[in-house]
C-alpha cells in the first residue's frame, strides 16, 4: 500500500475519515501537530512561531528575520524524516510540503459545498448560519493562501493538485474511507527506485535548507542524487561572495556531493537579499506621528542592519505589537489619541519582556521620571545622534538575550 496524504476543508468530517482510514490500514498517522512537535525539537523555535508559518499573514519584521522561512525549513525537514518510513498517513497542511516528485503517495482532498459545511459547523460548534459562513470563508482563505504559497495554485481544492478529490456532501465517512483505502492499493502508486530517490533528495534539500537557515540565509534549495541547487531570488550587492558562502555552508552537510548556485526569476525584482543578522536588533518598532522623521529614521537604522517597522500613532502601535511581537520599541511621547506614556504602560503590563526606548522632543524631567518608573529602557531627546540611538538599541537587544539565557541565534 502507498503512503497517503489528506488535505481538507474545515467542517467536512475530515478527522473522522482520517481516523477510519487509520483504523483500516494500520498506517502511521502524521498530523500537523506531530510535525510541529518534531520541528520544535529540531529548531528550538517556539511552537507558536512555527505554527505561524501555516498562516497567510506575515510579520512586518519577516523580511529582516526570515522567521517564516526558517520555520518552513524545519517543518519540511520534519516531514522529510517522517517520509523515510513506509505506510504513512499524513493529514493536514503538511500534505502540501511533500514534493510531487515523490510518487508513491496517494494525494487526497476532502471538500464539500458551503451548505453542507455550514450545517456541520452548526452541529459541531453551534454556529448560526451567517457566522458559520464567515468562519468558513476565513478558514478557506488561510488554506488558499497556504496552497498558493506552496503550489502556486489559487484554488486549494483544484483537482490538478490531487489524485482524488472526494465531495463529502455526497459521500459518507465510511464511503470516503473505503475509496481512499482502495485507491491506495493501486499498483501505479507502488514505490519505485525513482520515487525513493525523490524522498532522499527531499531529505537532503531539507537538511541543507536548515543549515542555511541557521546561518541567516533564505534561498530556494533542491537536490538531485547528491547535487544541491541553490536559487537566489533577490538582488545581491556582491553575488560572488554570497555564492561562495552558500556553497561552503551547503557543502559541509553530510551527503552533499556537489553544490551549484543560480539566480532565479525574482533576482531582477526590486527586493534586495538580506542575510539575517542574529546579533543585530531585528524586531524594532518605531512609533512617531511625524511620518517623514520616522520613515527616515527607519531607513537609517536599516542601513545599520537593523530590522524596523513603523507605526504612526499609539493605537496602530498596540495593534502591531499584539500581532507582530517586536522586541524593542522606540516610542514618541506626544501623539494624538493614545499617547506614548499610555502605550508604555500597556506594553509593560502585557509584554514586560519588550524593551522600550523613549525618543521625544517635548518631554520634561517629570515625564522622564514617569517613563523610567514604568520600565522604560532609556529616555532620549530629539534630535538624537543616530550612533547613540543605535548603541541603545544594541544594548536593549543584548539585555533581551541575557534575560532569555544566552544567544540571539535561534534554531
Amino acid at each position: 500500500m502507498s503512503n497517503i496524504s489528506v488535505f481538507y476543508g474545515d467542517f467536512c468530517r475530515a478527522d473522522s475519515v482520517v481516523r477510519e482510514v487509520f483504523d483500516r490500514t494500520g498506517c502511521r498517522l502524521i498530523t500537523d501537530a506531530n510535525i510541529l512537535d518534531v520541528a520544535e525539537k529540531l529548531s528550538g523555535i517556539e511552537r507558536l512561531k512555527l505554527e505561524k508559518a501555516f498562516s497567510h499573514s506575515t510579520s512586518a519584521f519577516n523580511k529582516f528575520t526570515h522567521e517564516k522561512e526558517r520555520a518552513l525549513a524545519f517543518l519540511r525537514l520534519a516531514v522529510a524524516e517522517a517520509l523515510a518510513e513506509q505506510n504513512v498517513l499524513a493529514s493536514g497542511y503538511l500534505a502540501h510540503l511533500i514534493p510531487h516528485e515523490i510518487t508513491h503517495i496517494l494525494r487526497v482532498c476532502l471538500i464539500a459545498g458551503l451548505k453542507s459545511r455550514t450545517d456541520i459547523a452548526g452541529e459541531e460548534r453551534g454556529l448560526p448560519n451567517k457566522e458559520a459562513e464567515k468562519t468558513i470563508a476565513q478558514l478557506d482563505k488561510e488554506r488558499a493562501s497556504w496552497v498558493r504559497s506552496r503550489r502556486g495554485v489559487d484554488d486549494p481544492w483544484s483537482p490538478q493538485l490531487y489524485d482524488m478529490v472526494i465531495p463529502m456532501d455526497s459521500n459518507s465517512v465510511h464511503e470516503a474511507a473505503t475509496l481512499i483505502e482502495e485507491h491506495a492499493k493501486l499498483p501505479e502508486l507502488n514505490t519505485t527506485s525513482s520515487s525513493l530517490q525523490a524522498v532522499q533528495d527531499f531529505t537532503l534539500a531539507s537538511r541543507v535548507a536548515v543549515a542555511l537557515a541557521r546561518e541567516g540565509h533564505d534561498v530556494d534549495v533542491s537536490a538531485r542524487s547528491g547535487t544541491v541547487s541553490l536559487t537566489i531570488n533577490k538582488q545581491v550587492m556582491m553575488l560572488k561572495r554570497l555564492e561562495e558562502e552558500l556553497k561552503a555552508i551547503a557543502g559541509a552537510v553530510g551527503g552533499v556531493r556537489g553544490v551549484e548556485t543560480r539566480v532565479g526569476s525574482g533576482y531582477h525584482q526590486s527586493d534586495v537579499y538580506r542575510k539575517y543578522q542574529f546579533e543585530a536588533p531585528s524586531r524594532v518598532l518605531l512609533v512617531d506621528d511625524e511620518k517623514q522623521f520616522v520613515q527616515t529614521l527607519s531607513e537609517r537604522l536599516q542601513l545599520r542592519n537593523m530590522g524596523t517597522a513603523v507605526a504612526y500613532d499609539g493605537e496602530s502601535a498596540l495593534s502591531l505589537i499584539a500581532r507582530d511581537e517586536p522586541e524593542v520599541i522606540v516610542l514618541d511621547l506626544m501623539m494624538p489619541g493614545i499617547n506614548g506614556i499610555e502605550v508604555l504602560k500597556q506594553v509593560k503590563q502585557n509584554r514586560p519582556e519588550v524593551e522600550v526606548i523613549i525618543l521625544t522632543g517635548h518631554g520634561s524631567d517629570e515625564d522622564r521620571e514617569t517613563c523610567m518608573d514604568l520600565g522604560a529602557f532609556a529616555y532620549l531627546h530629539k534630535p538624537v545622534d543616530i550612533e547613540i540611538l543605535s548603541q541603545k538599541l544594541k544594548e536593549a537587544n543584548e539585555h533581551i538575550q541575557e534575560k532569555r539565557g544566552g544567544t540571539a541565534h535561534p534554531g
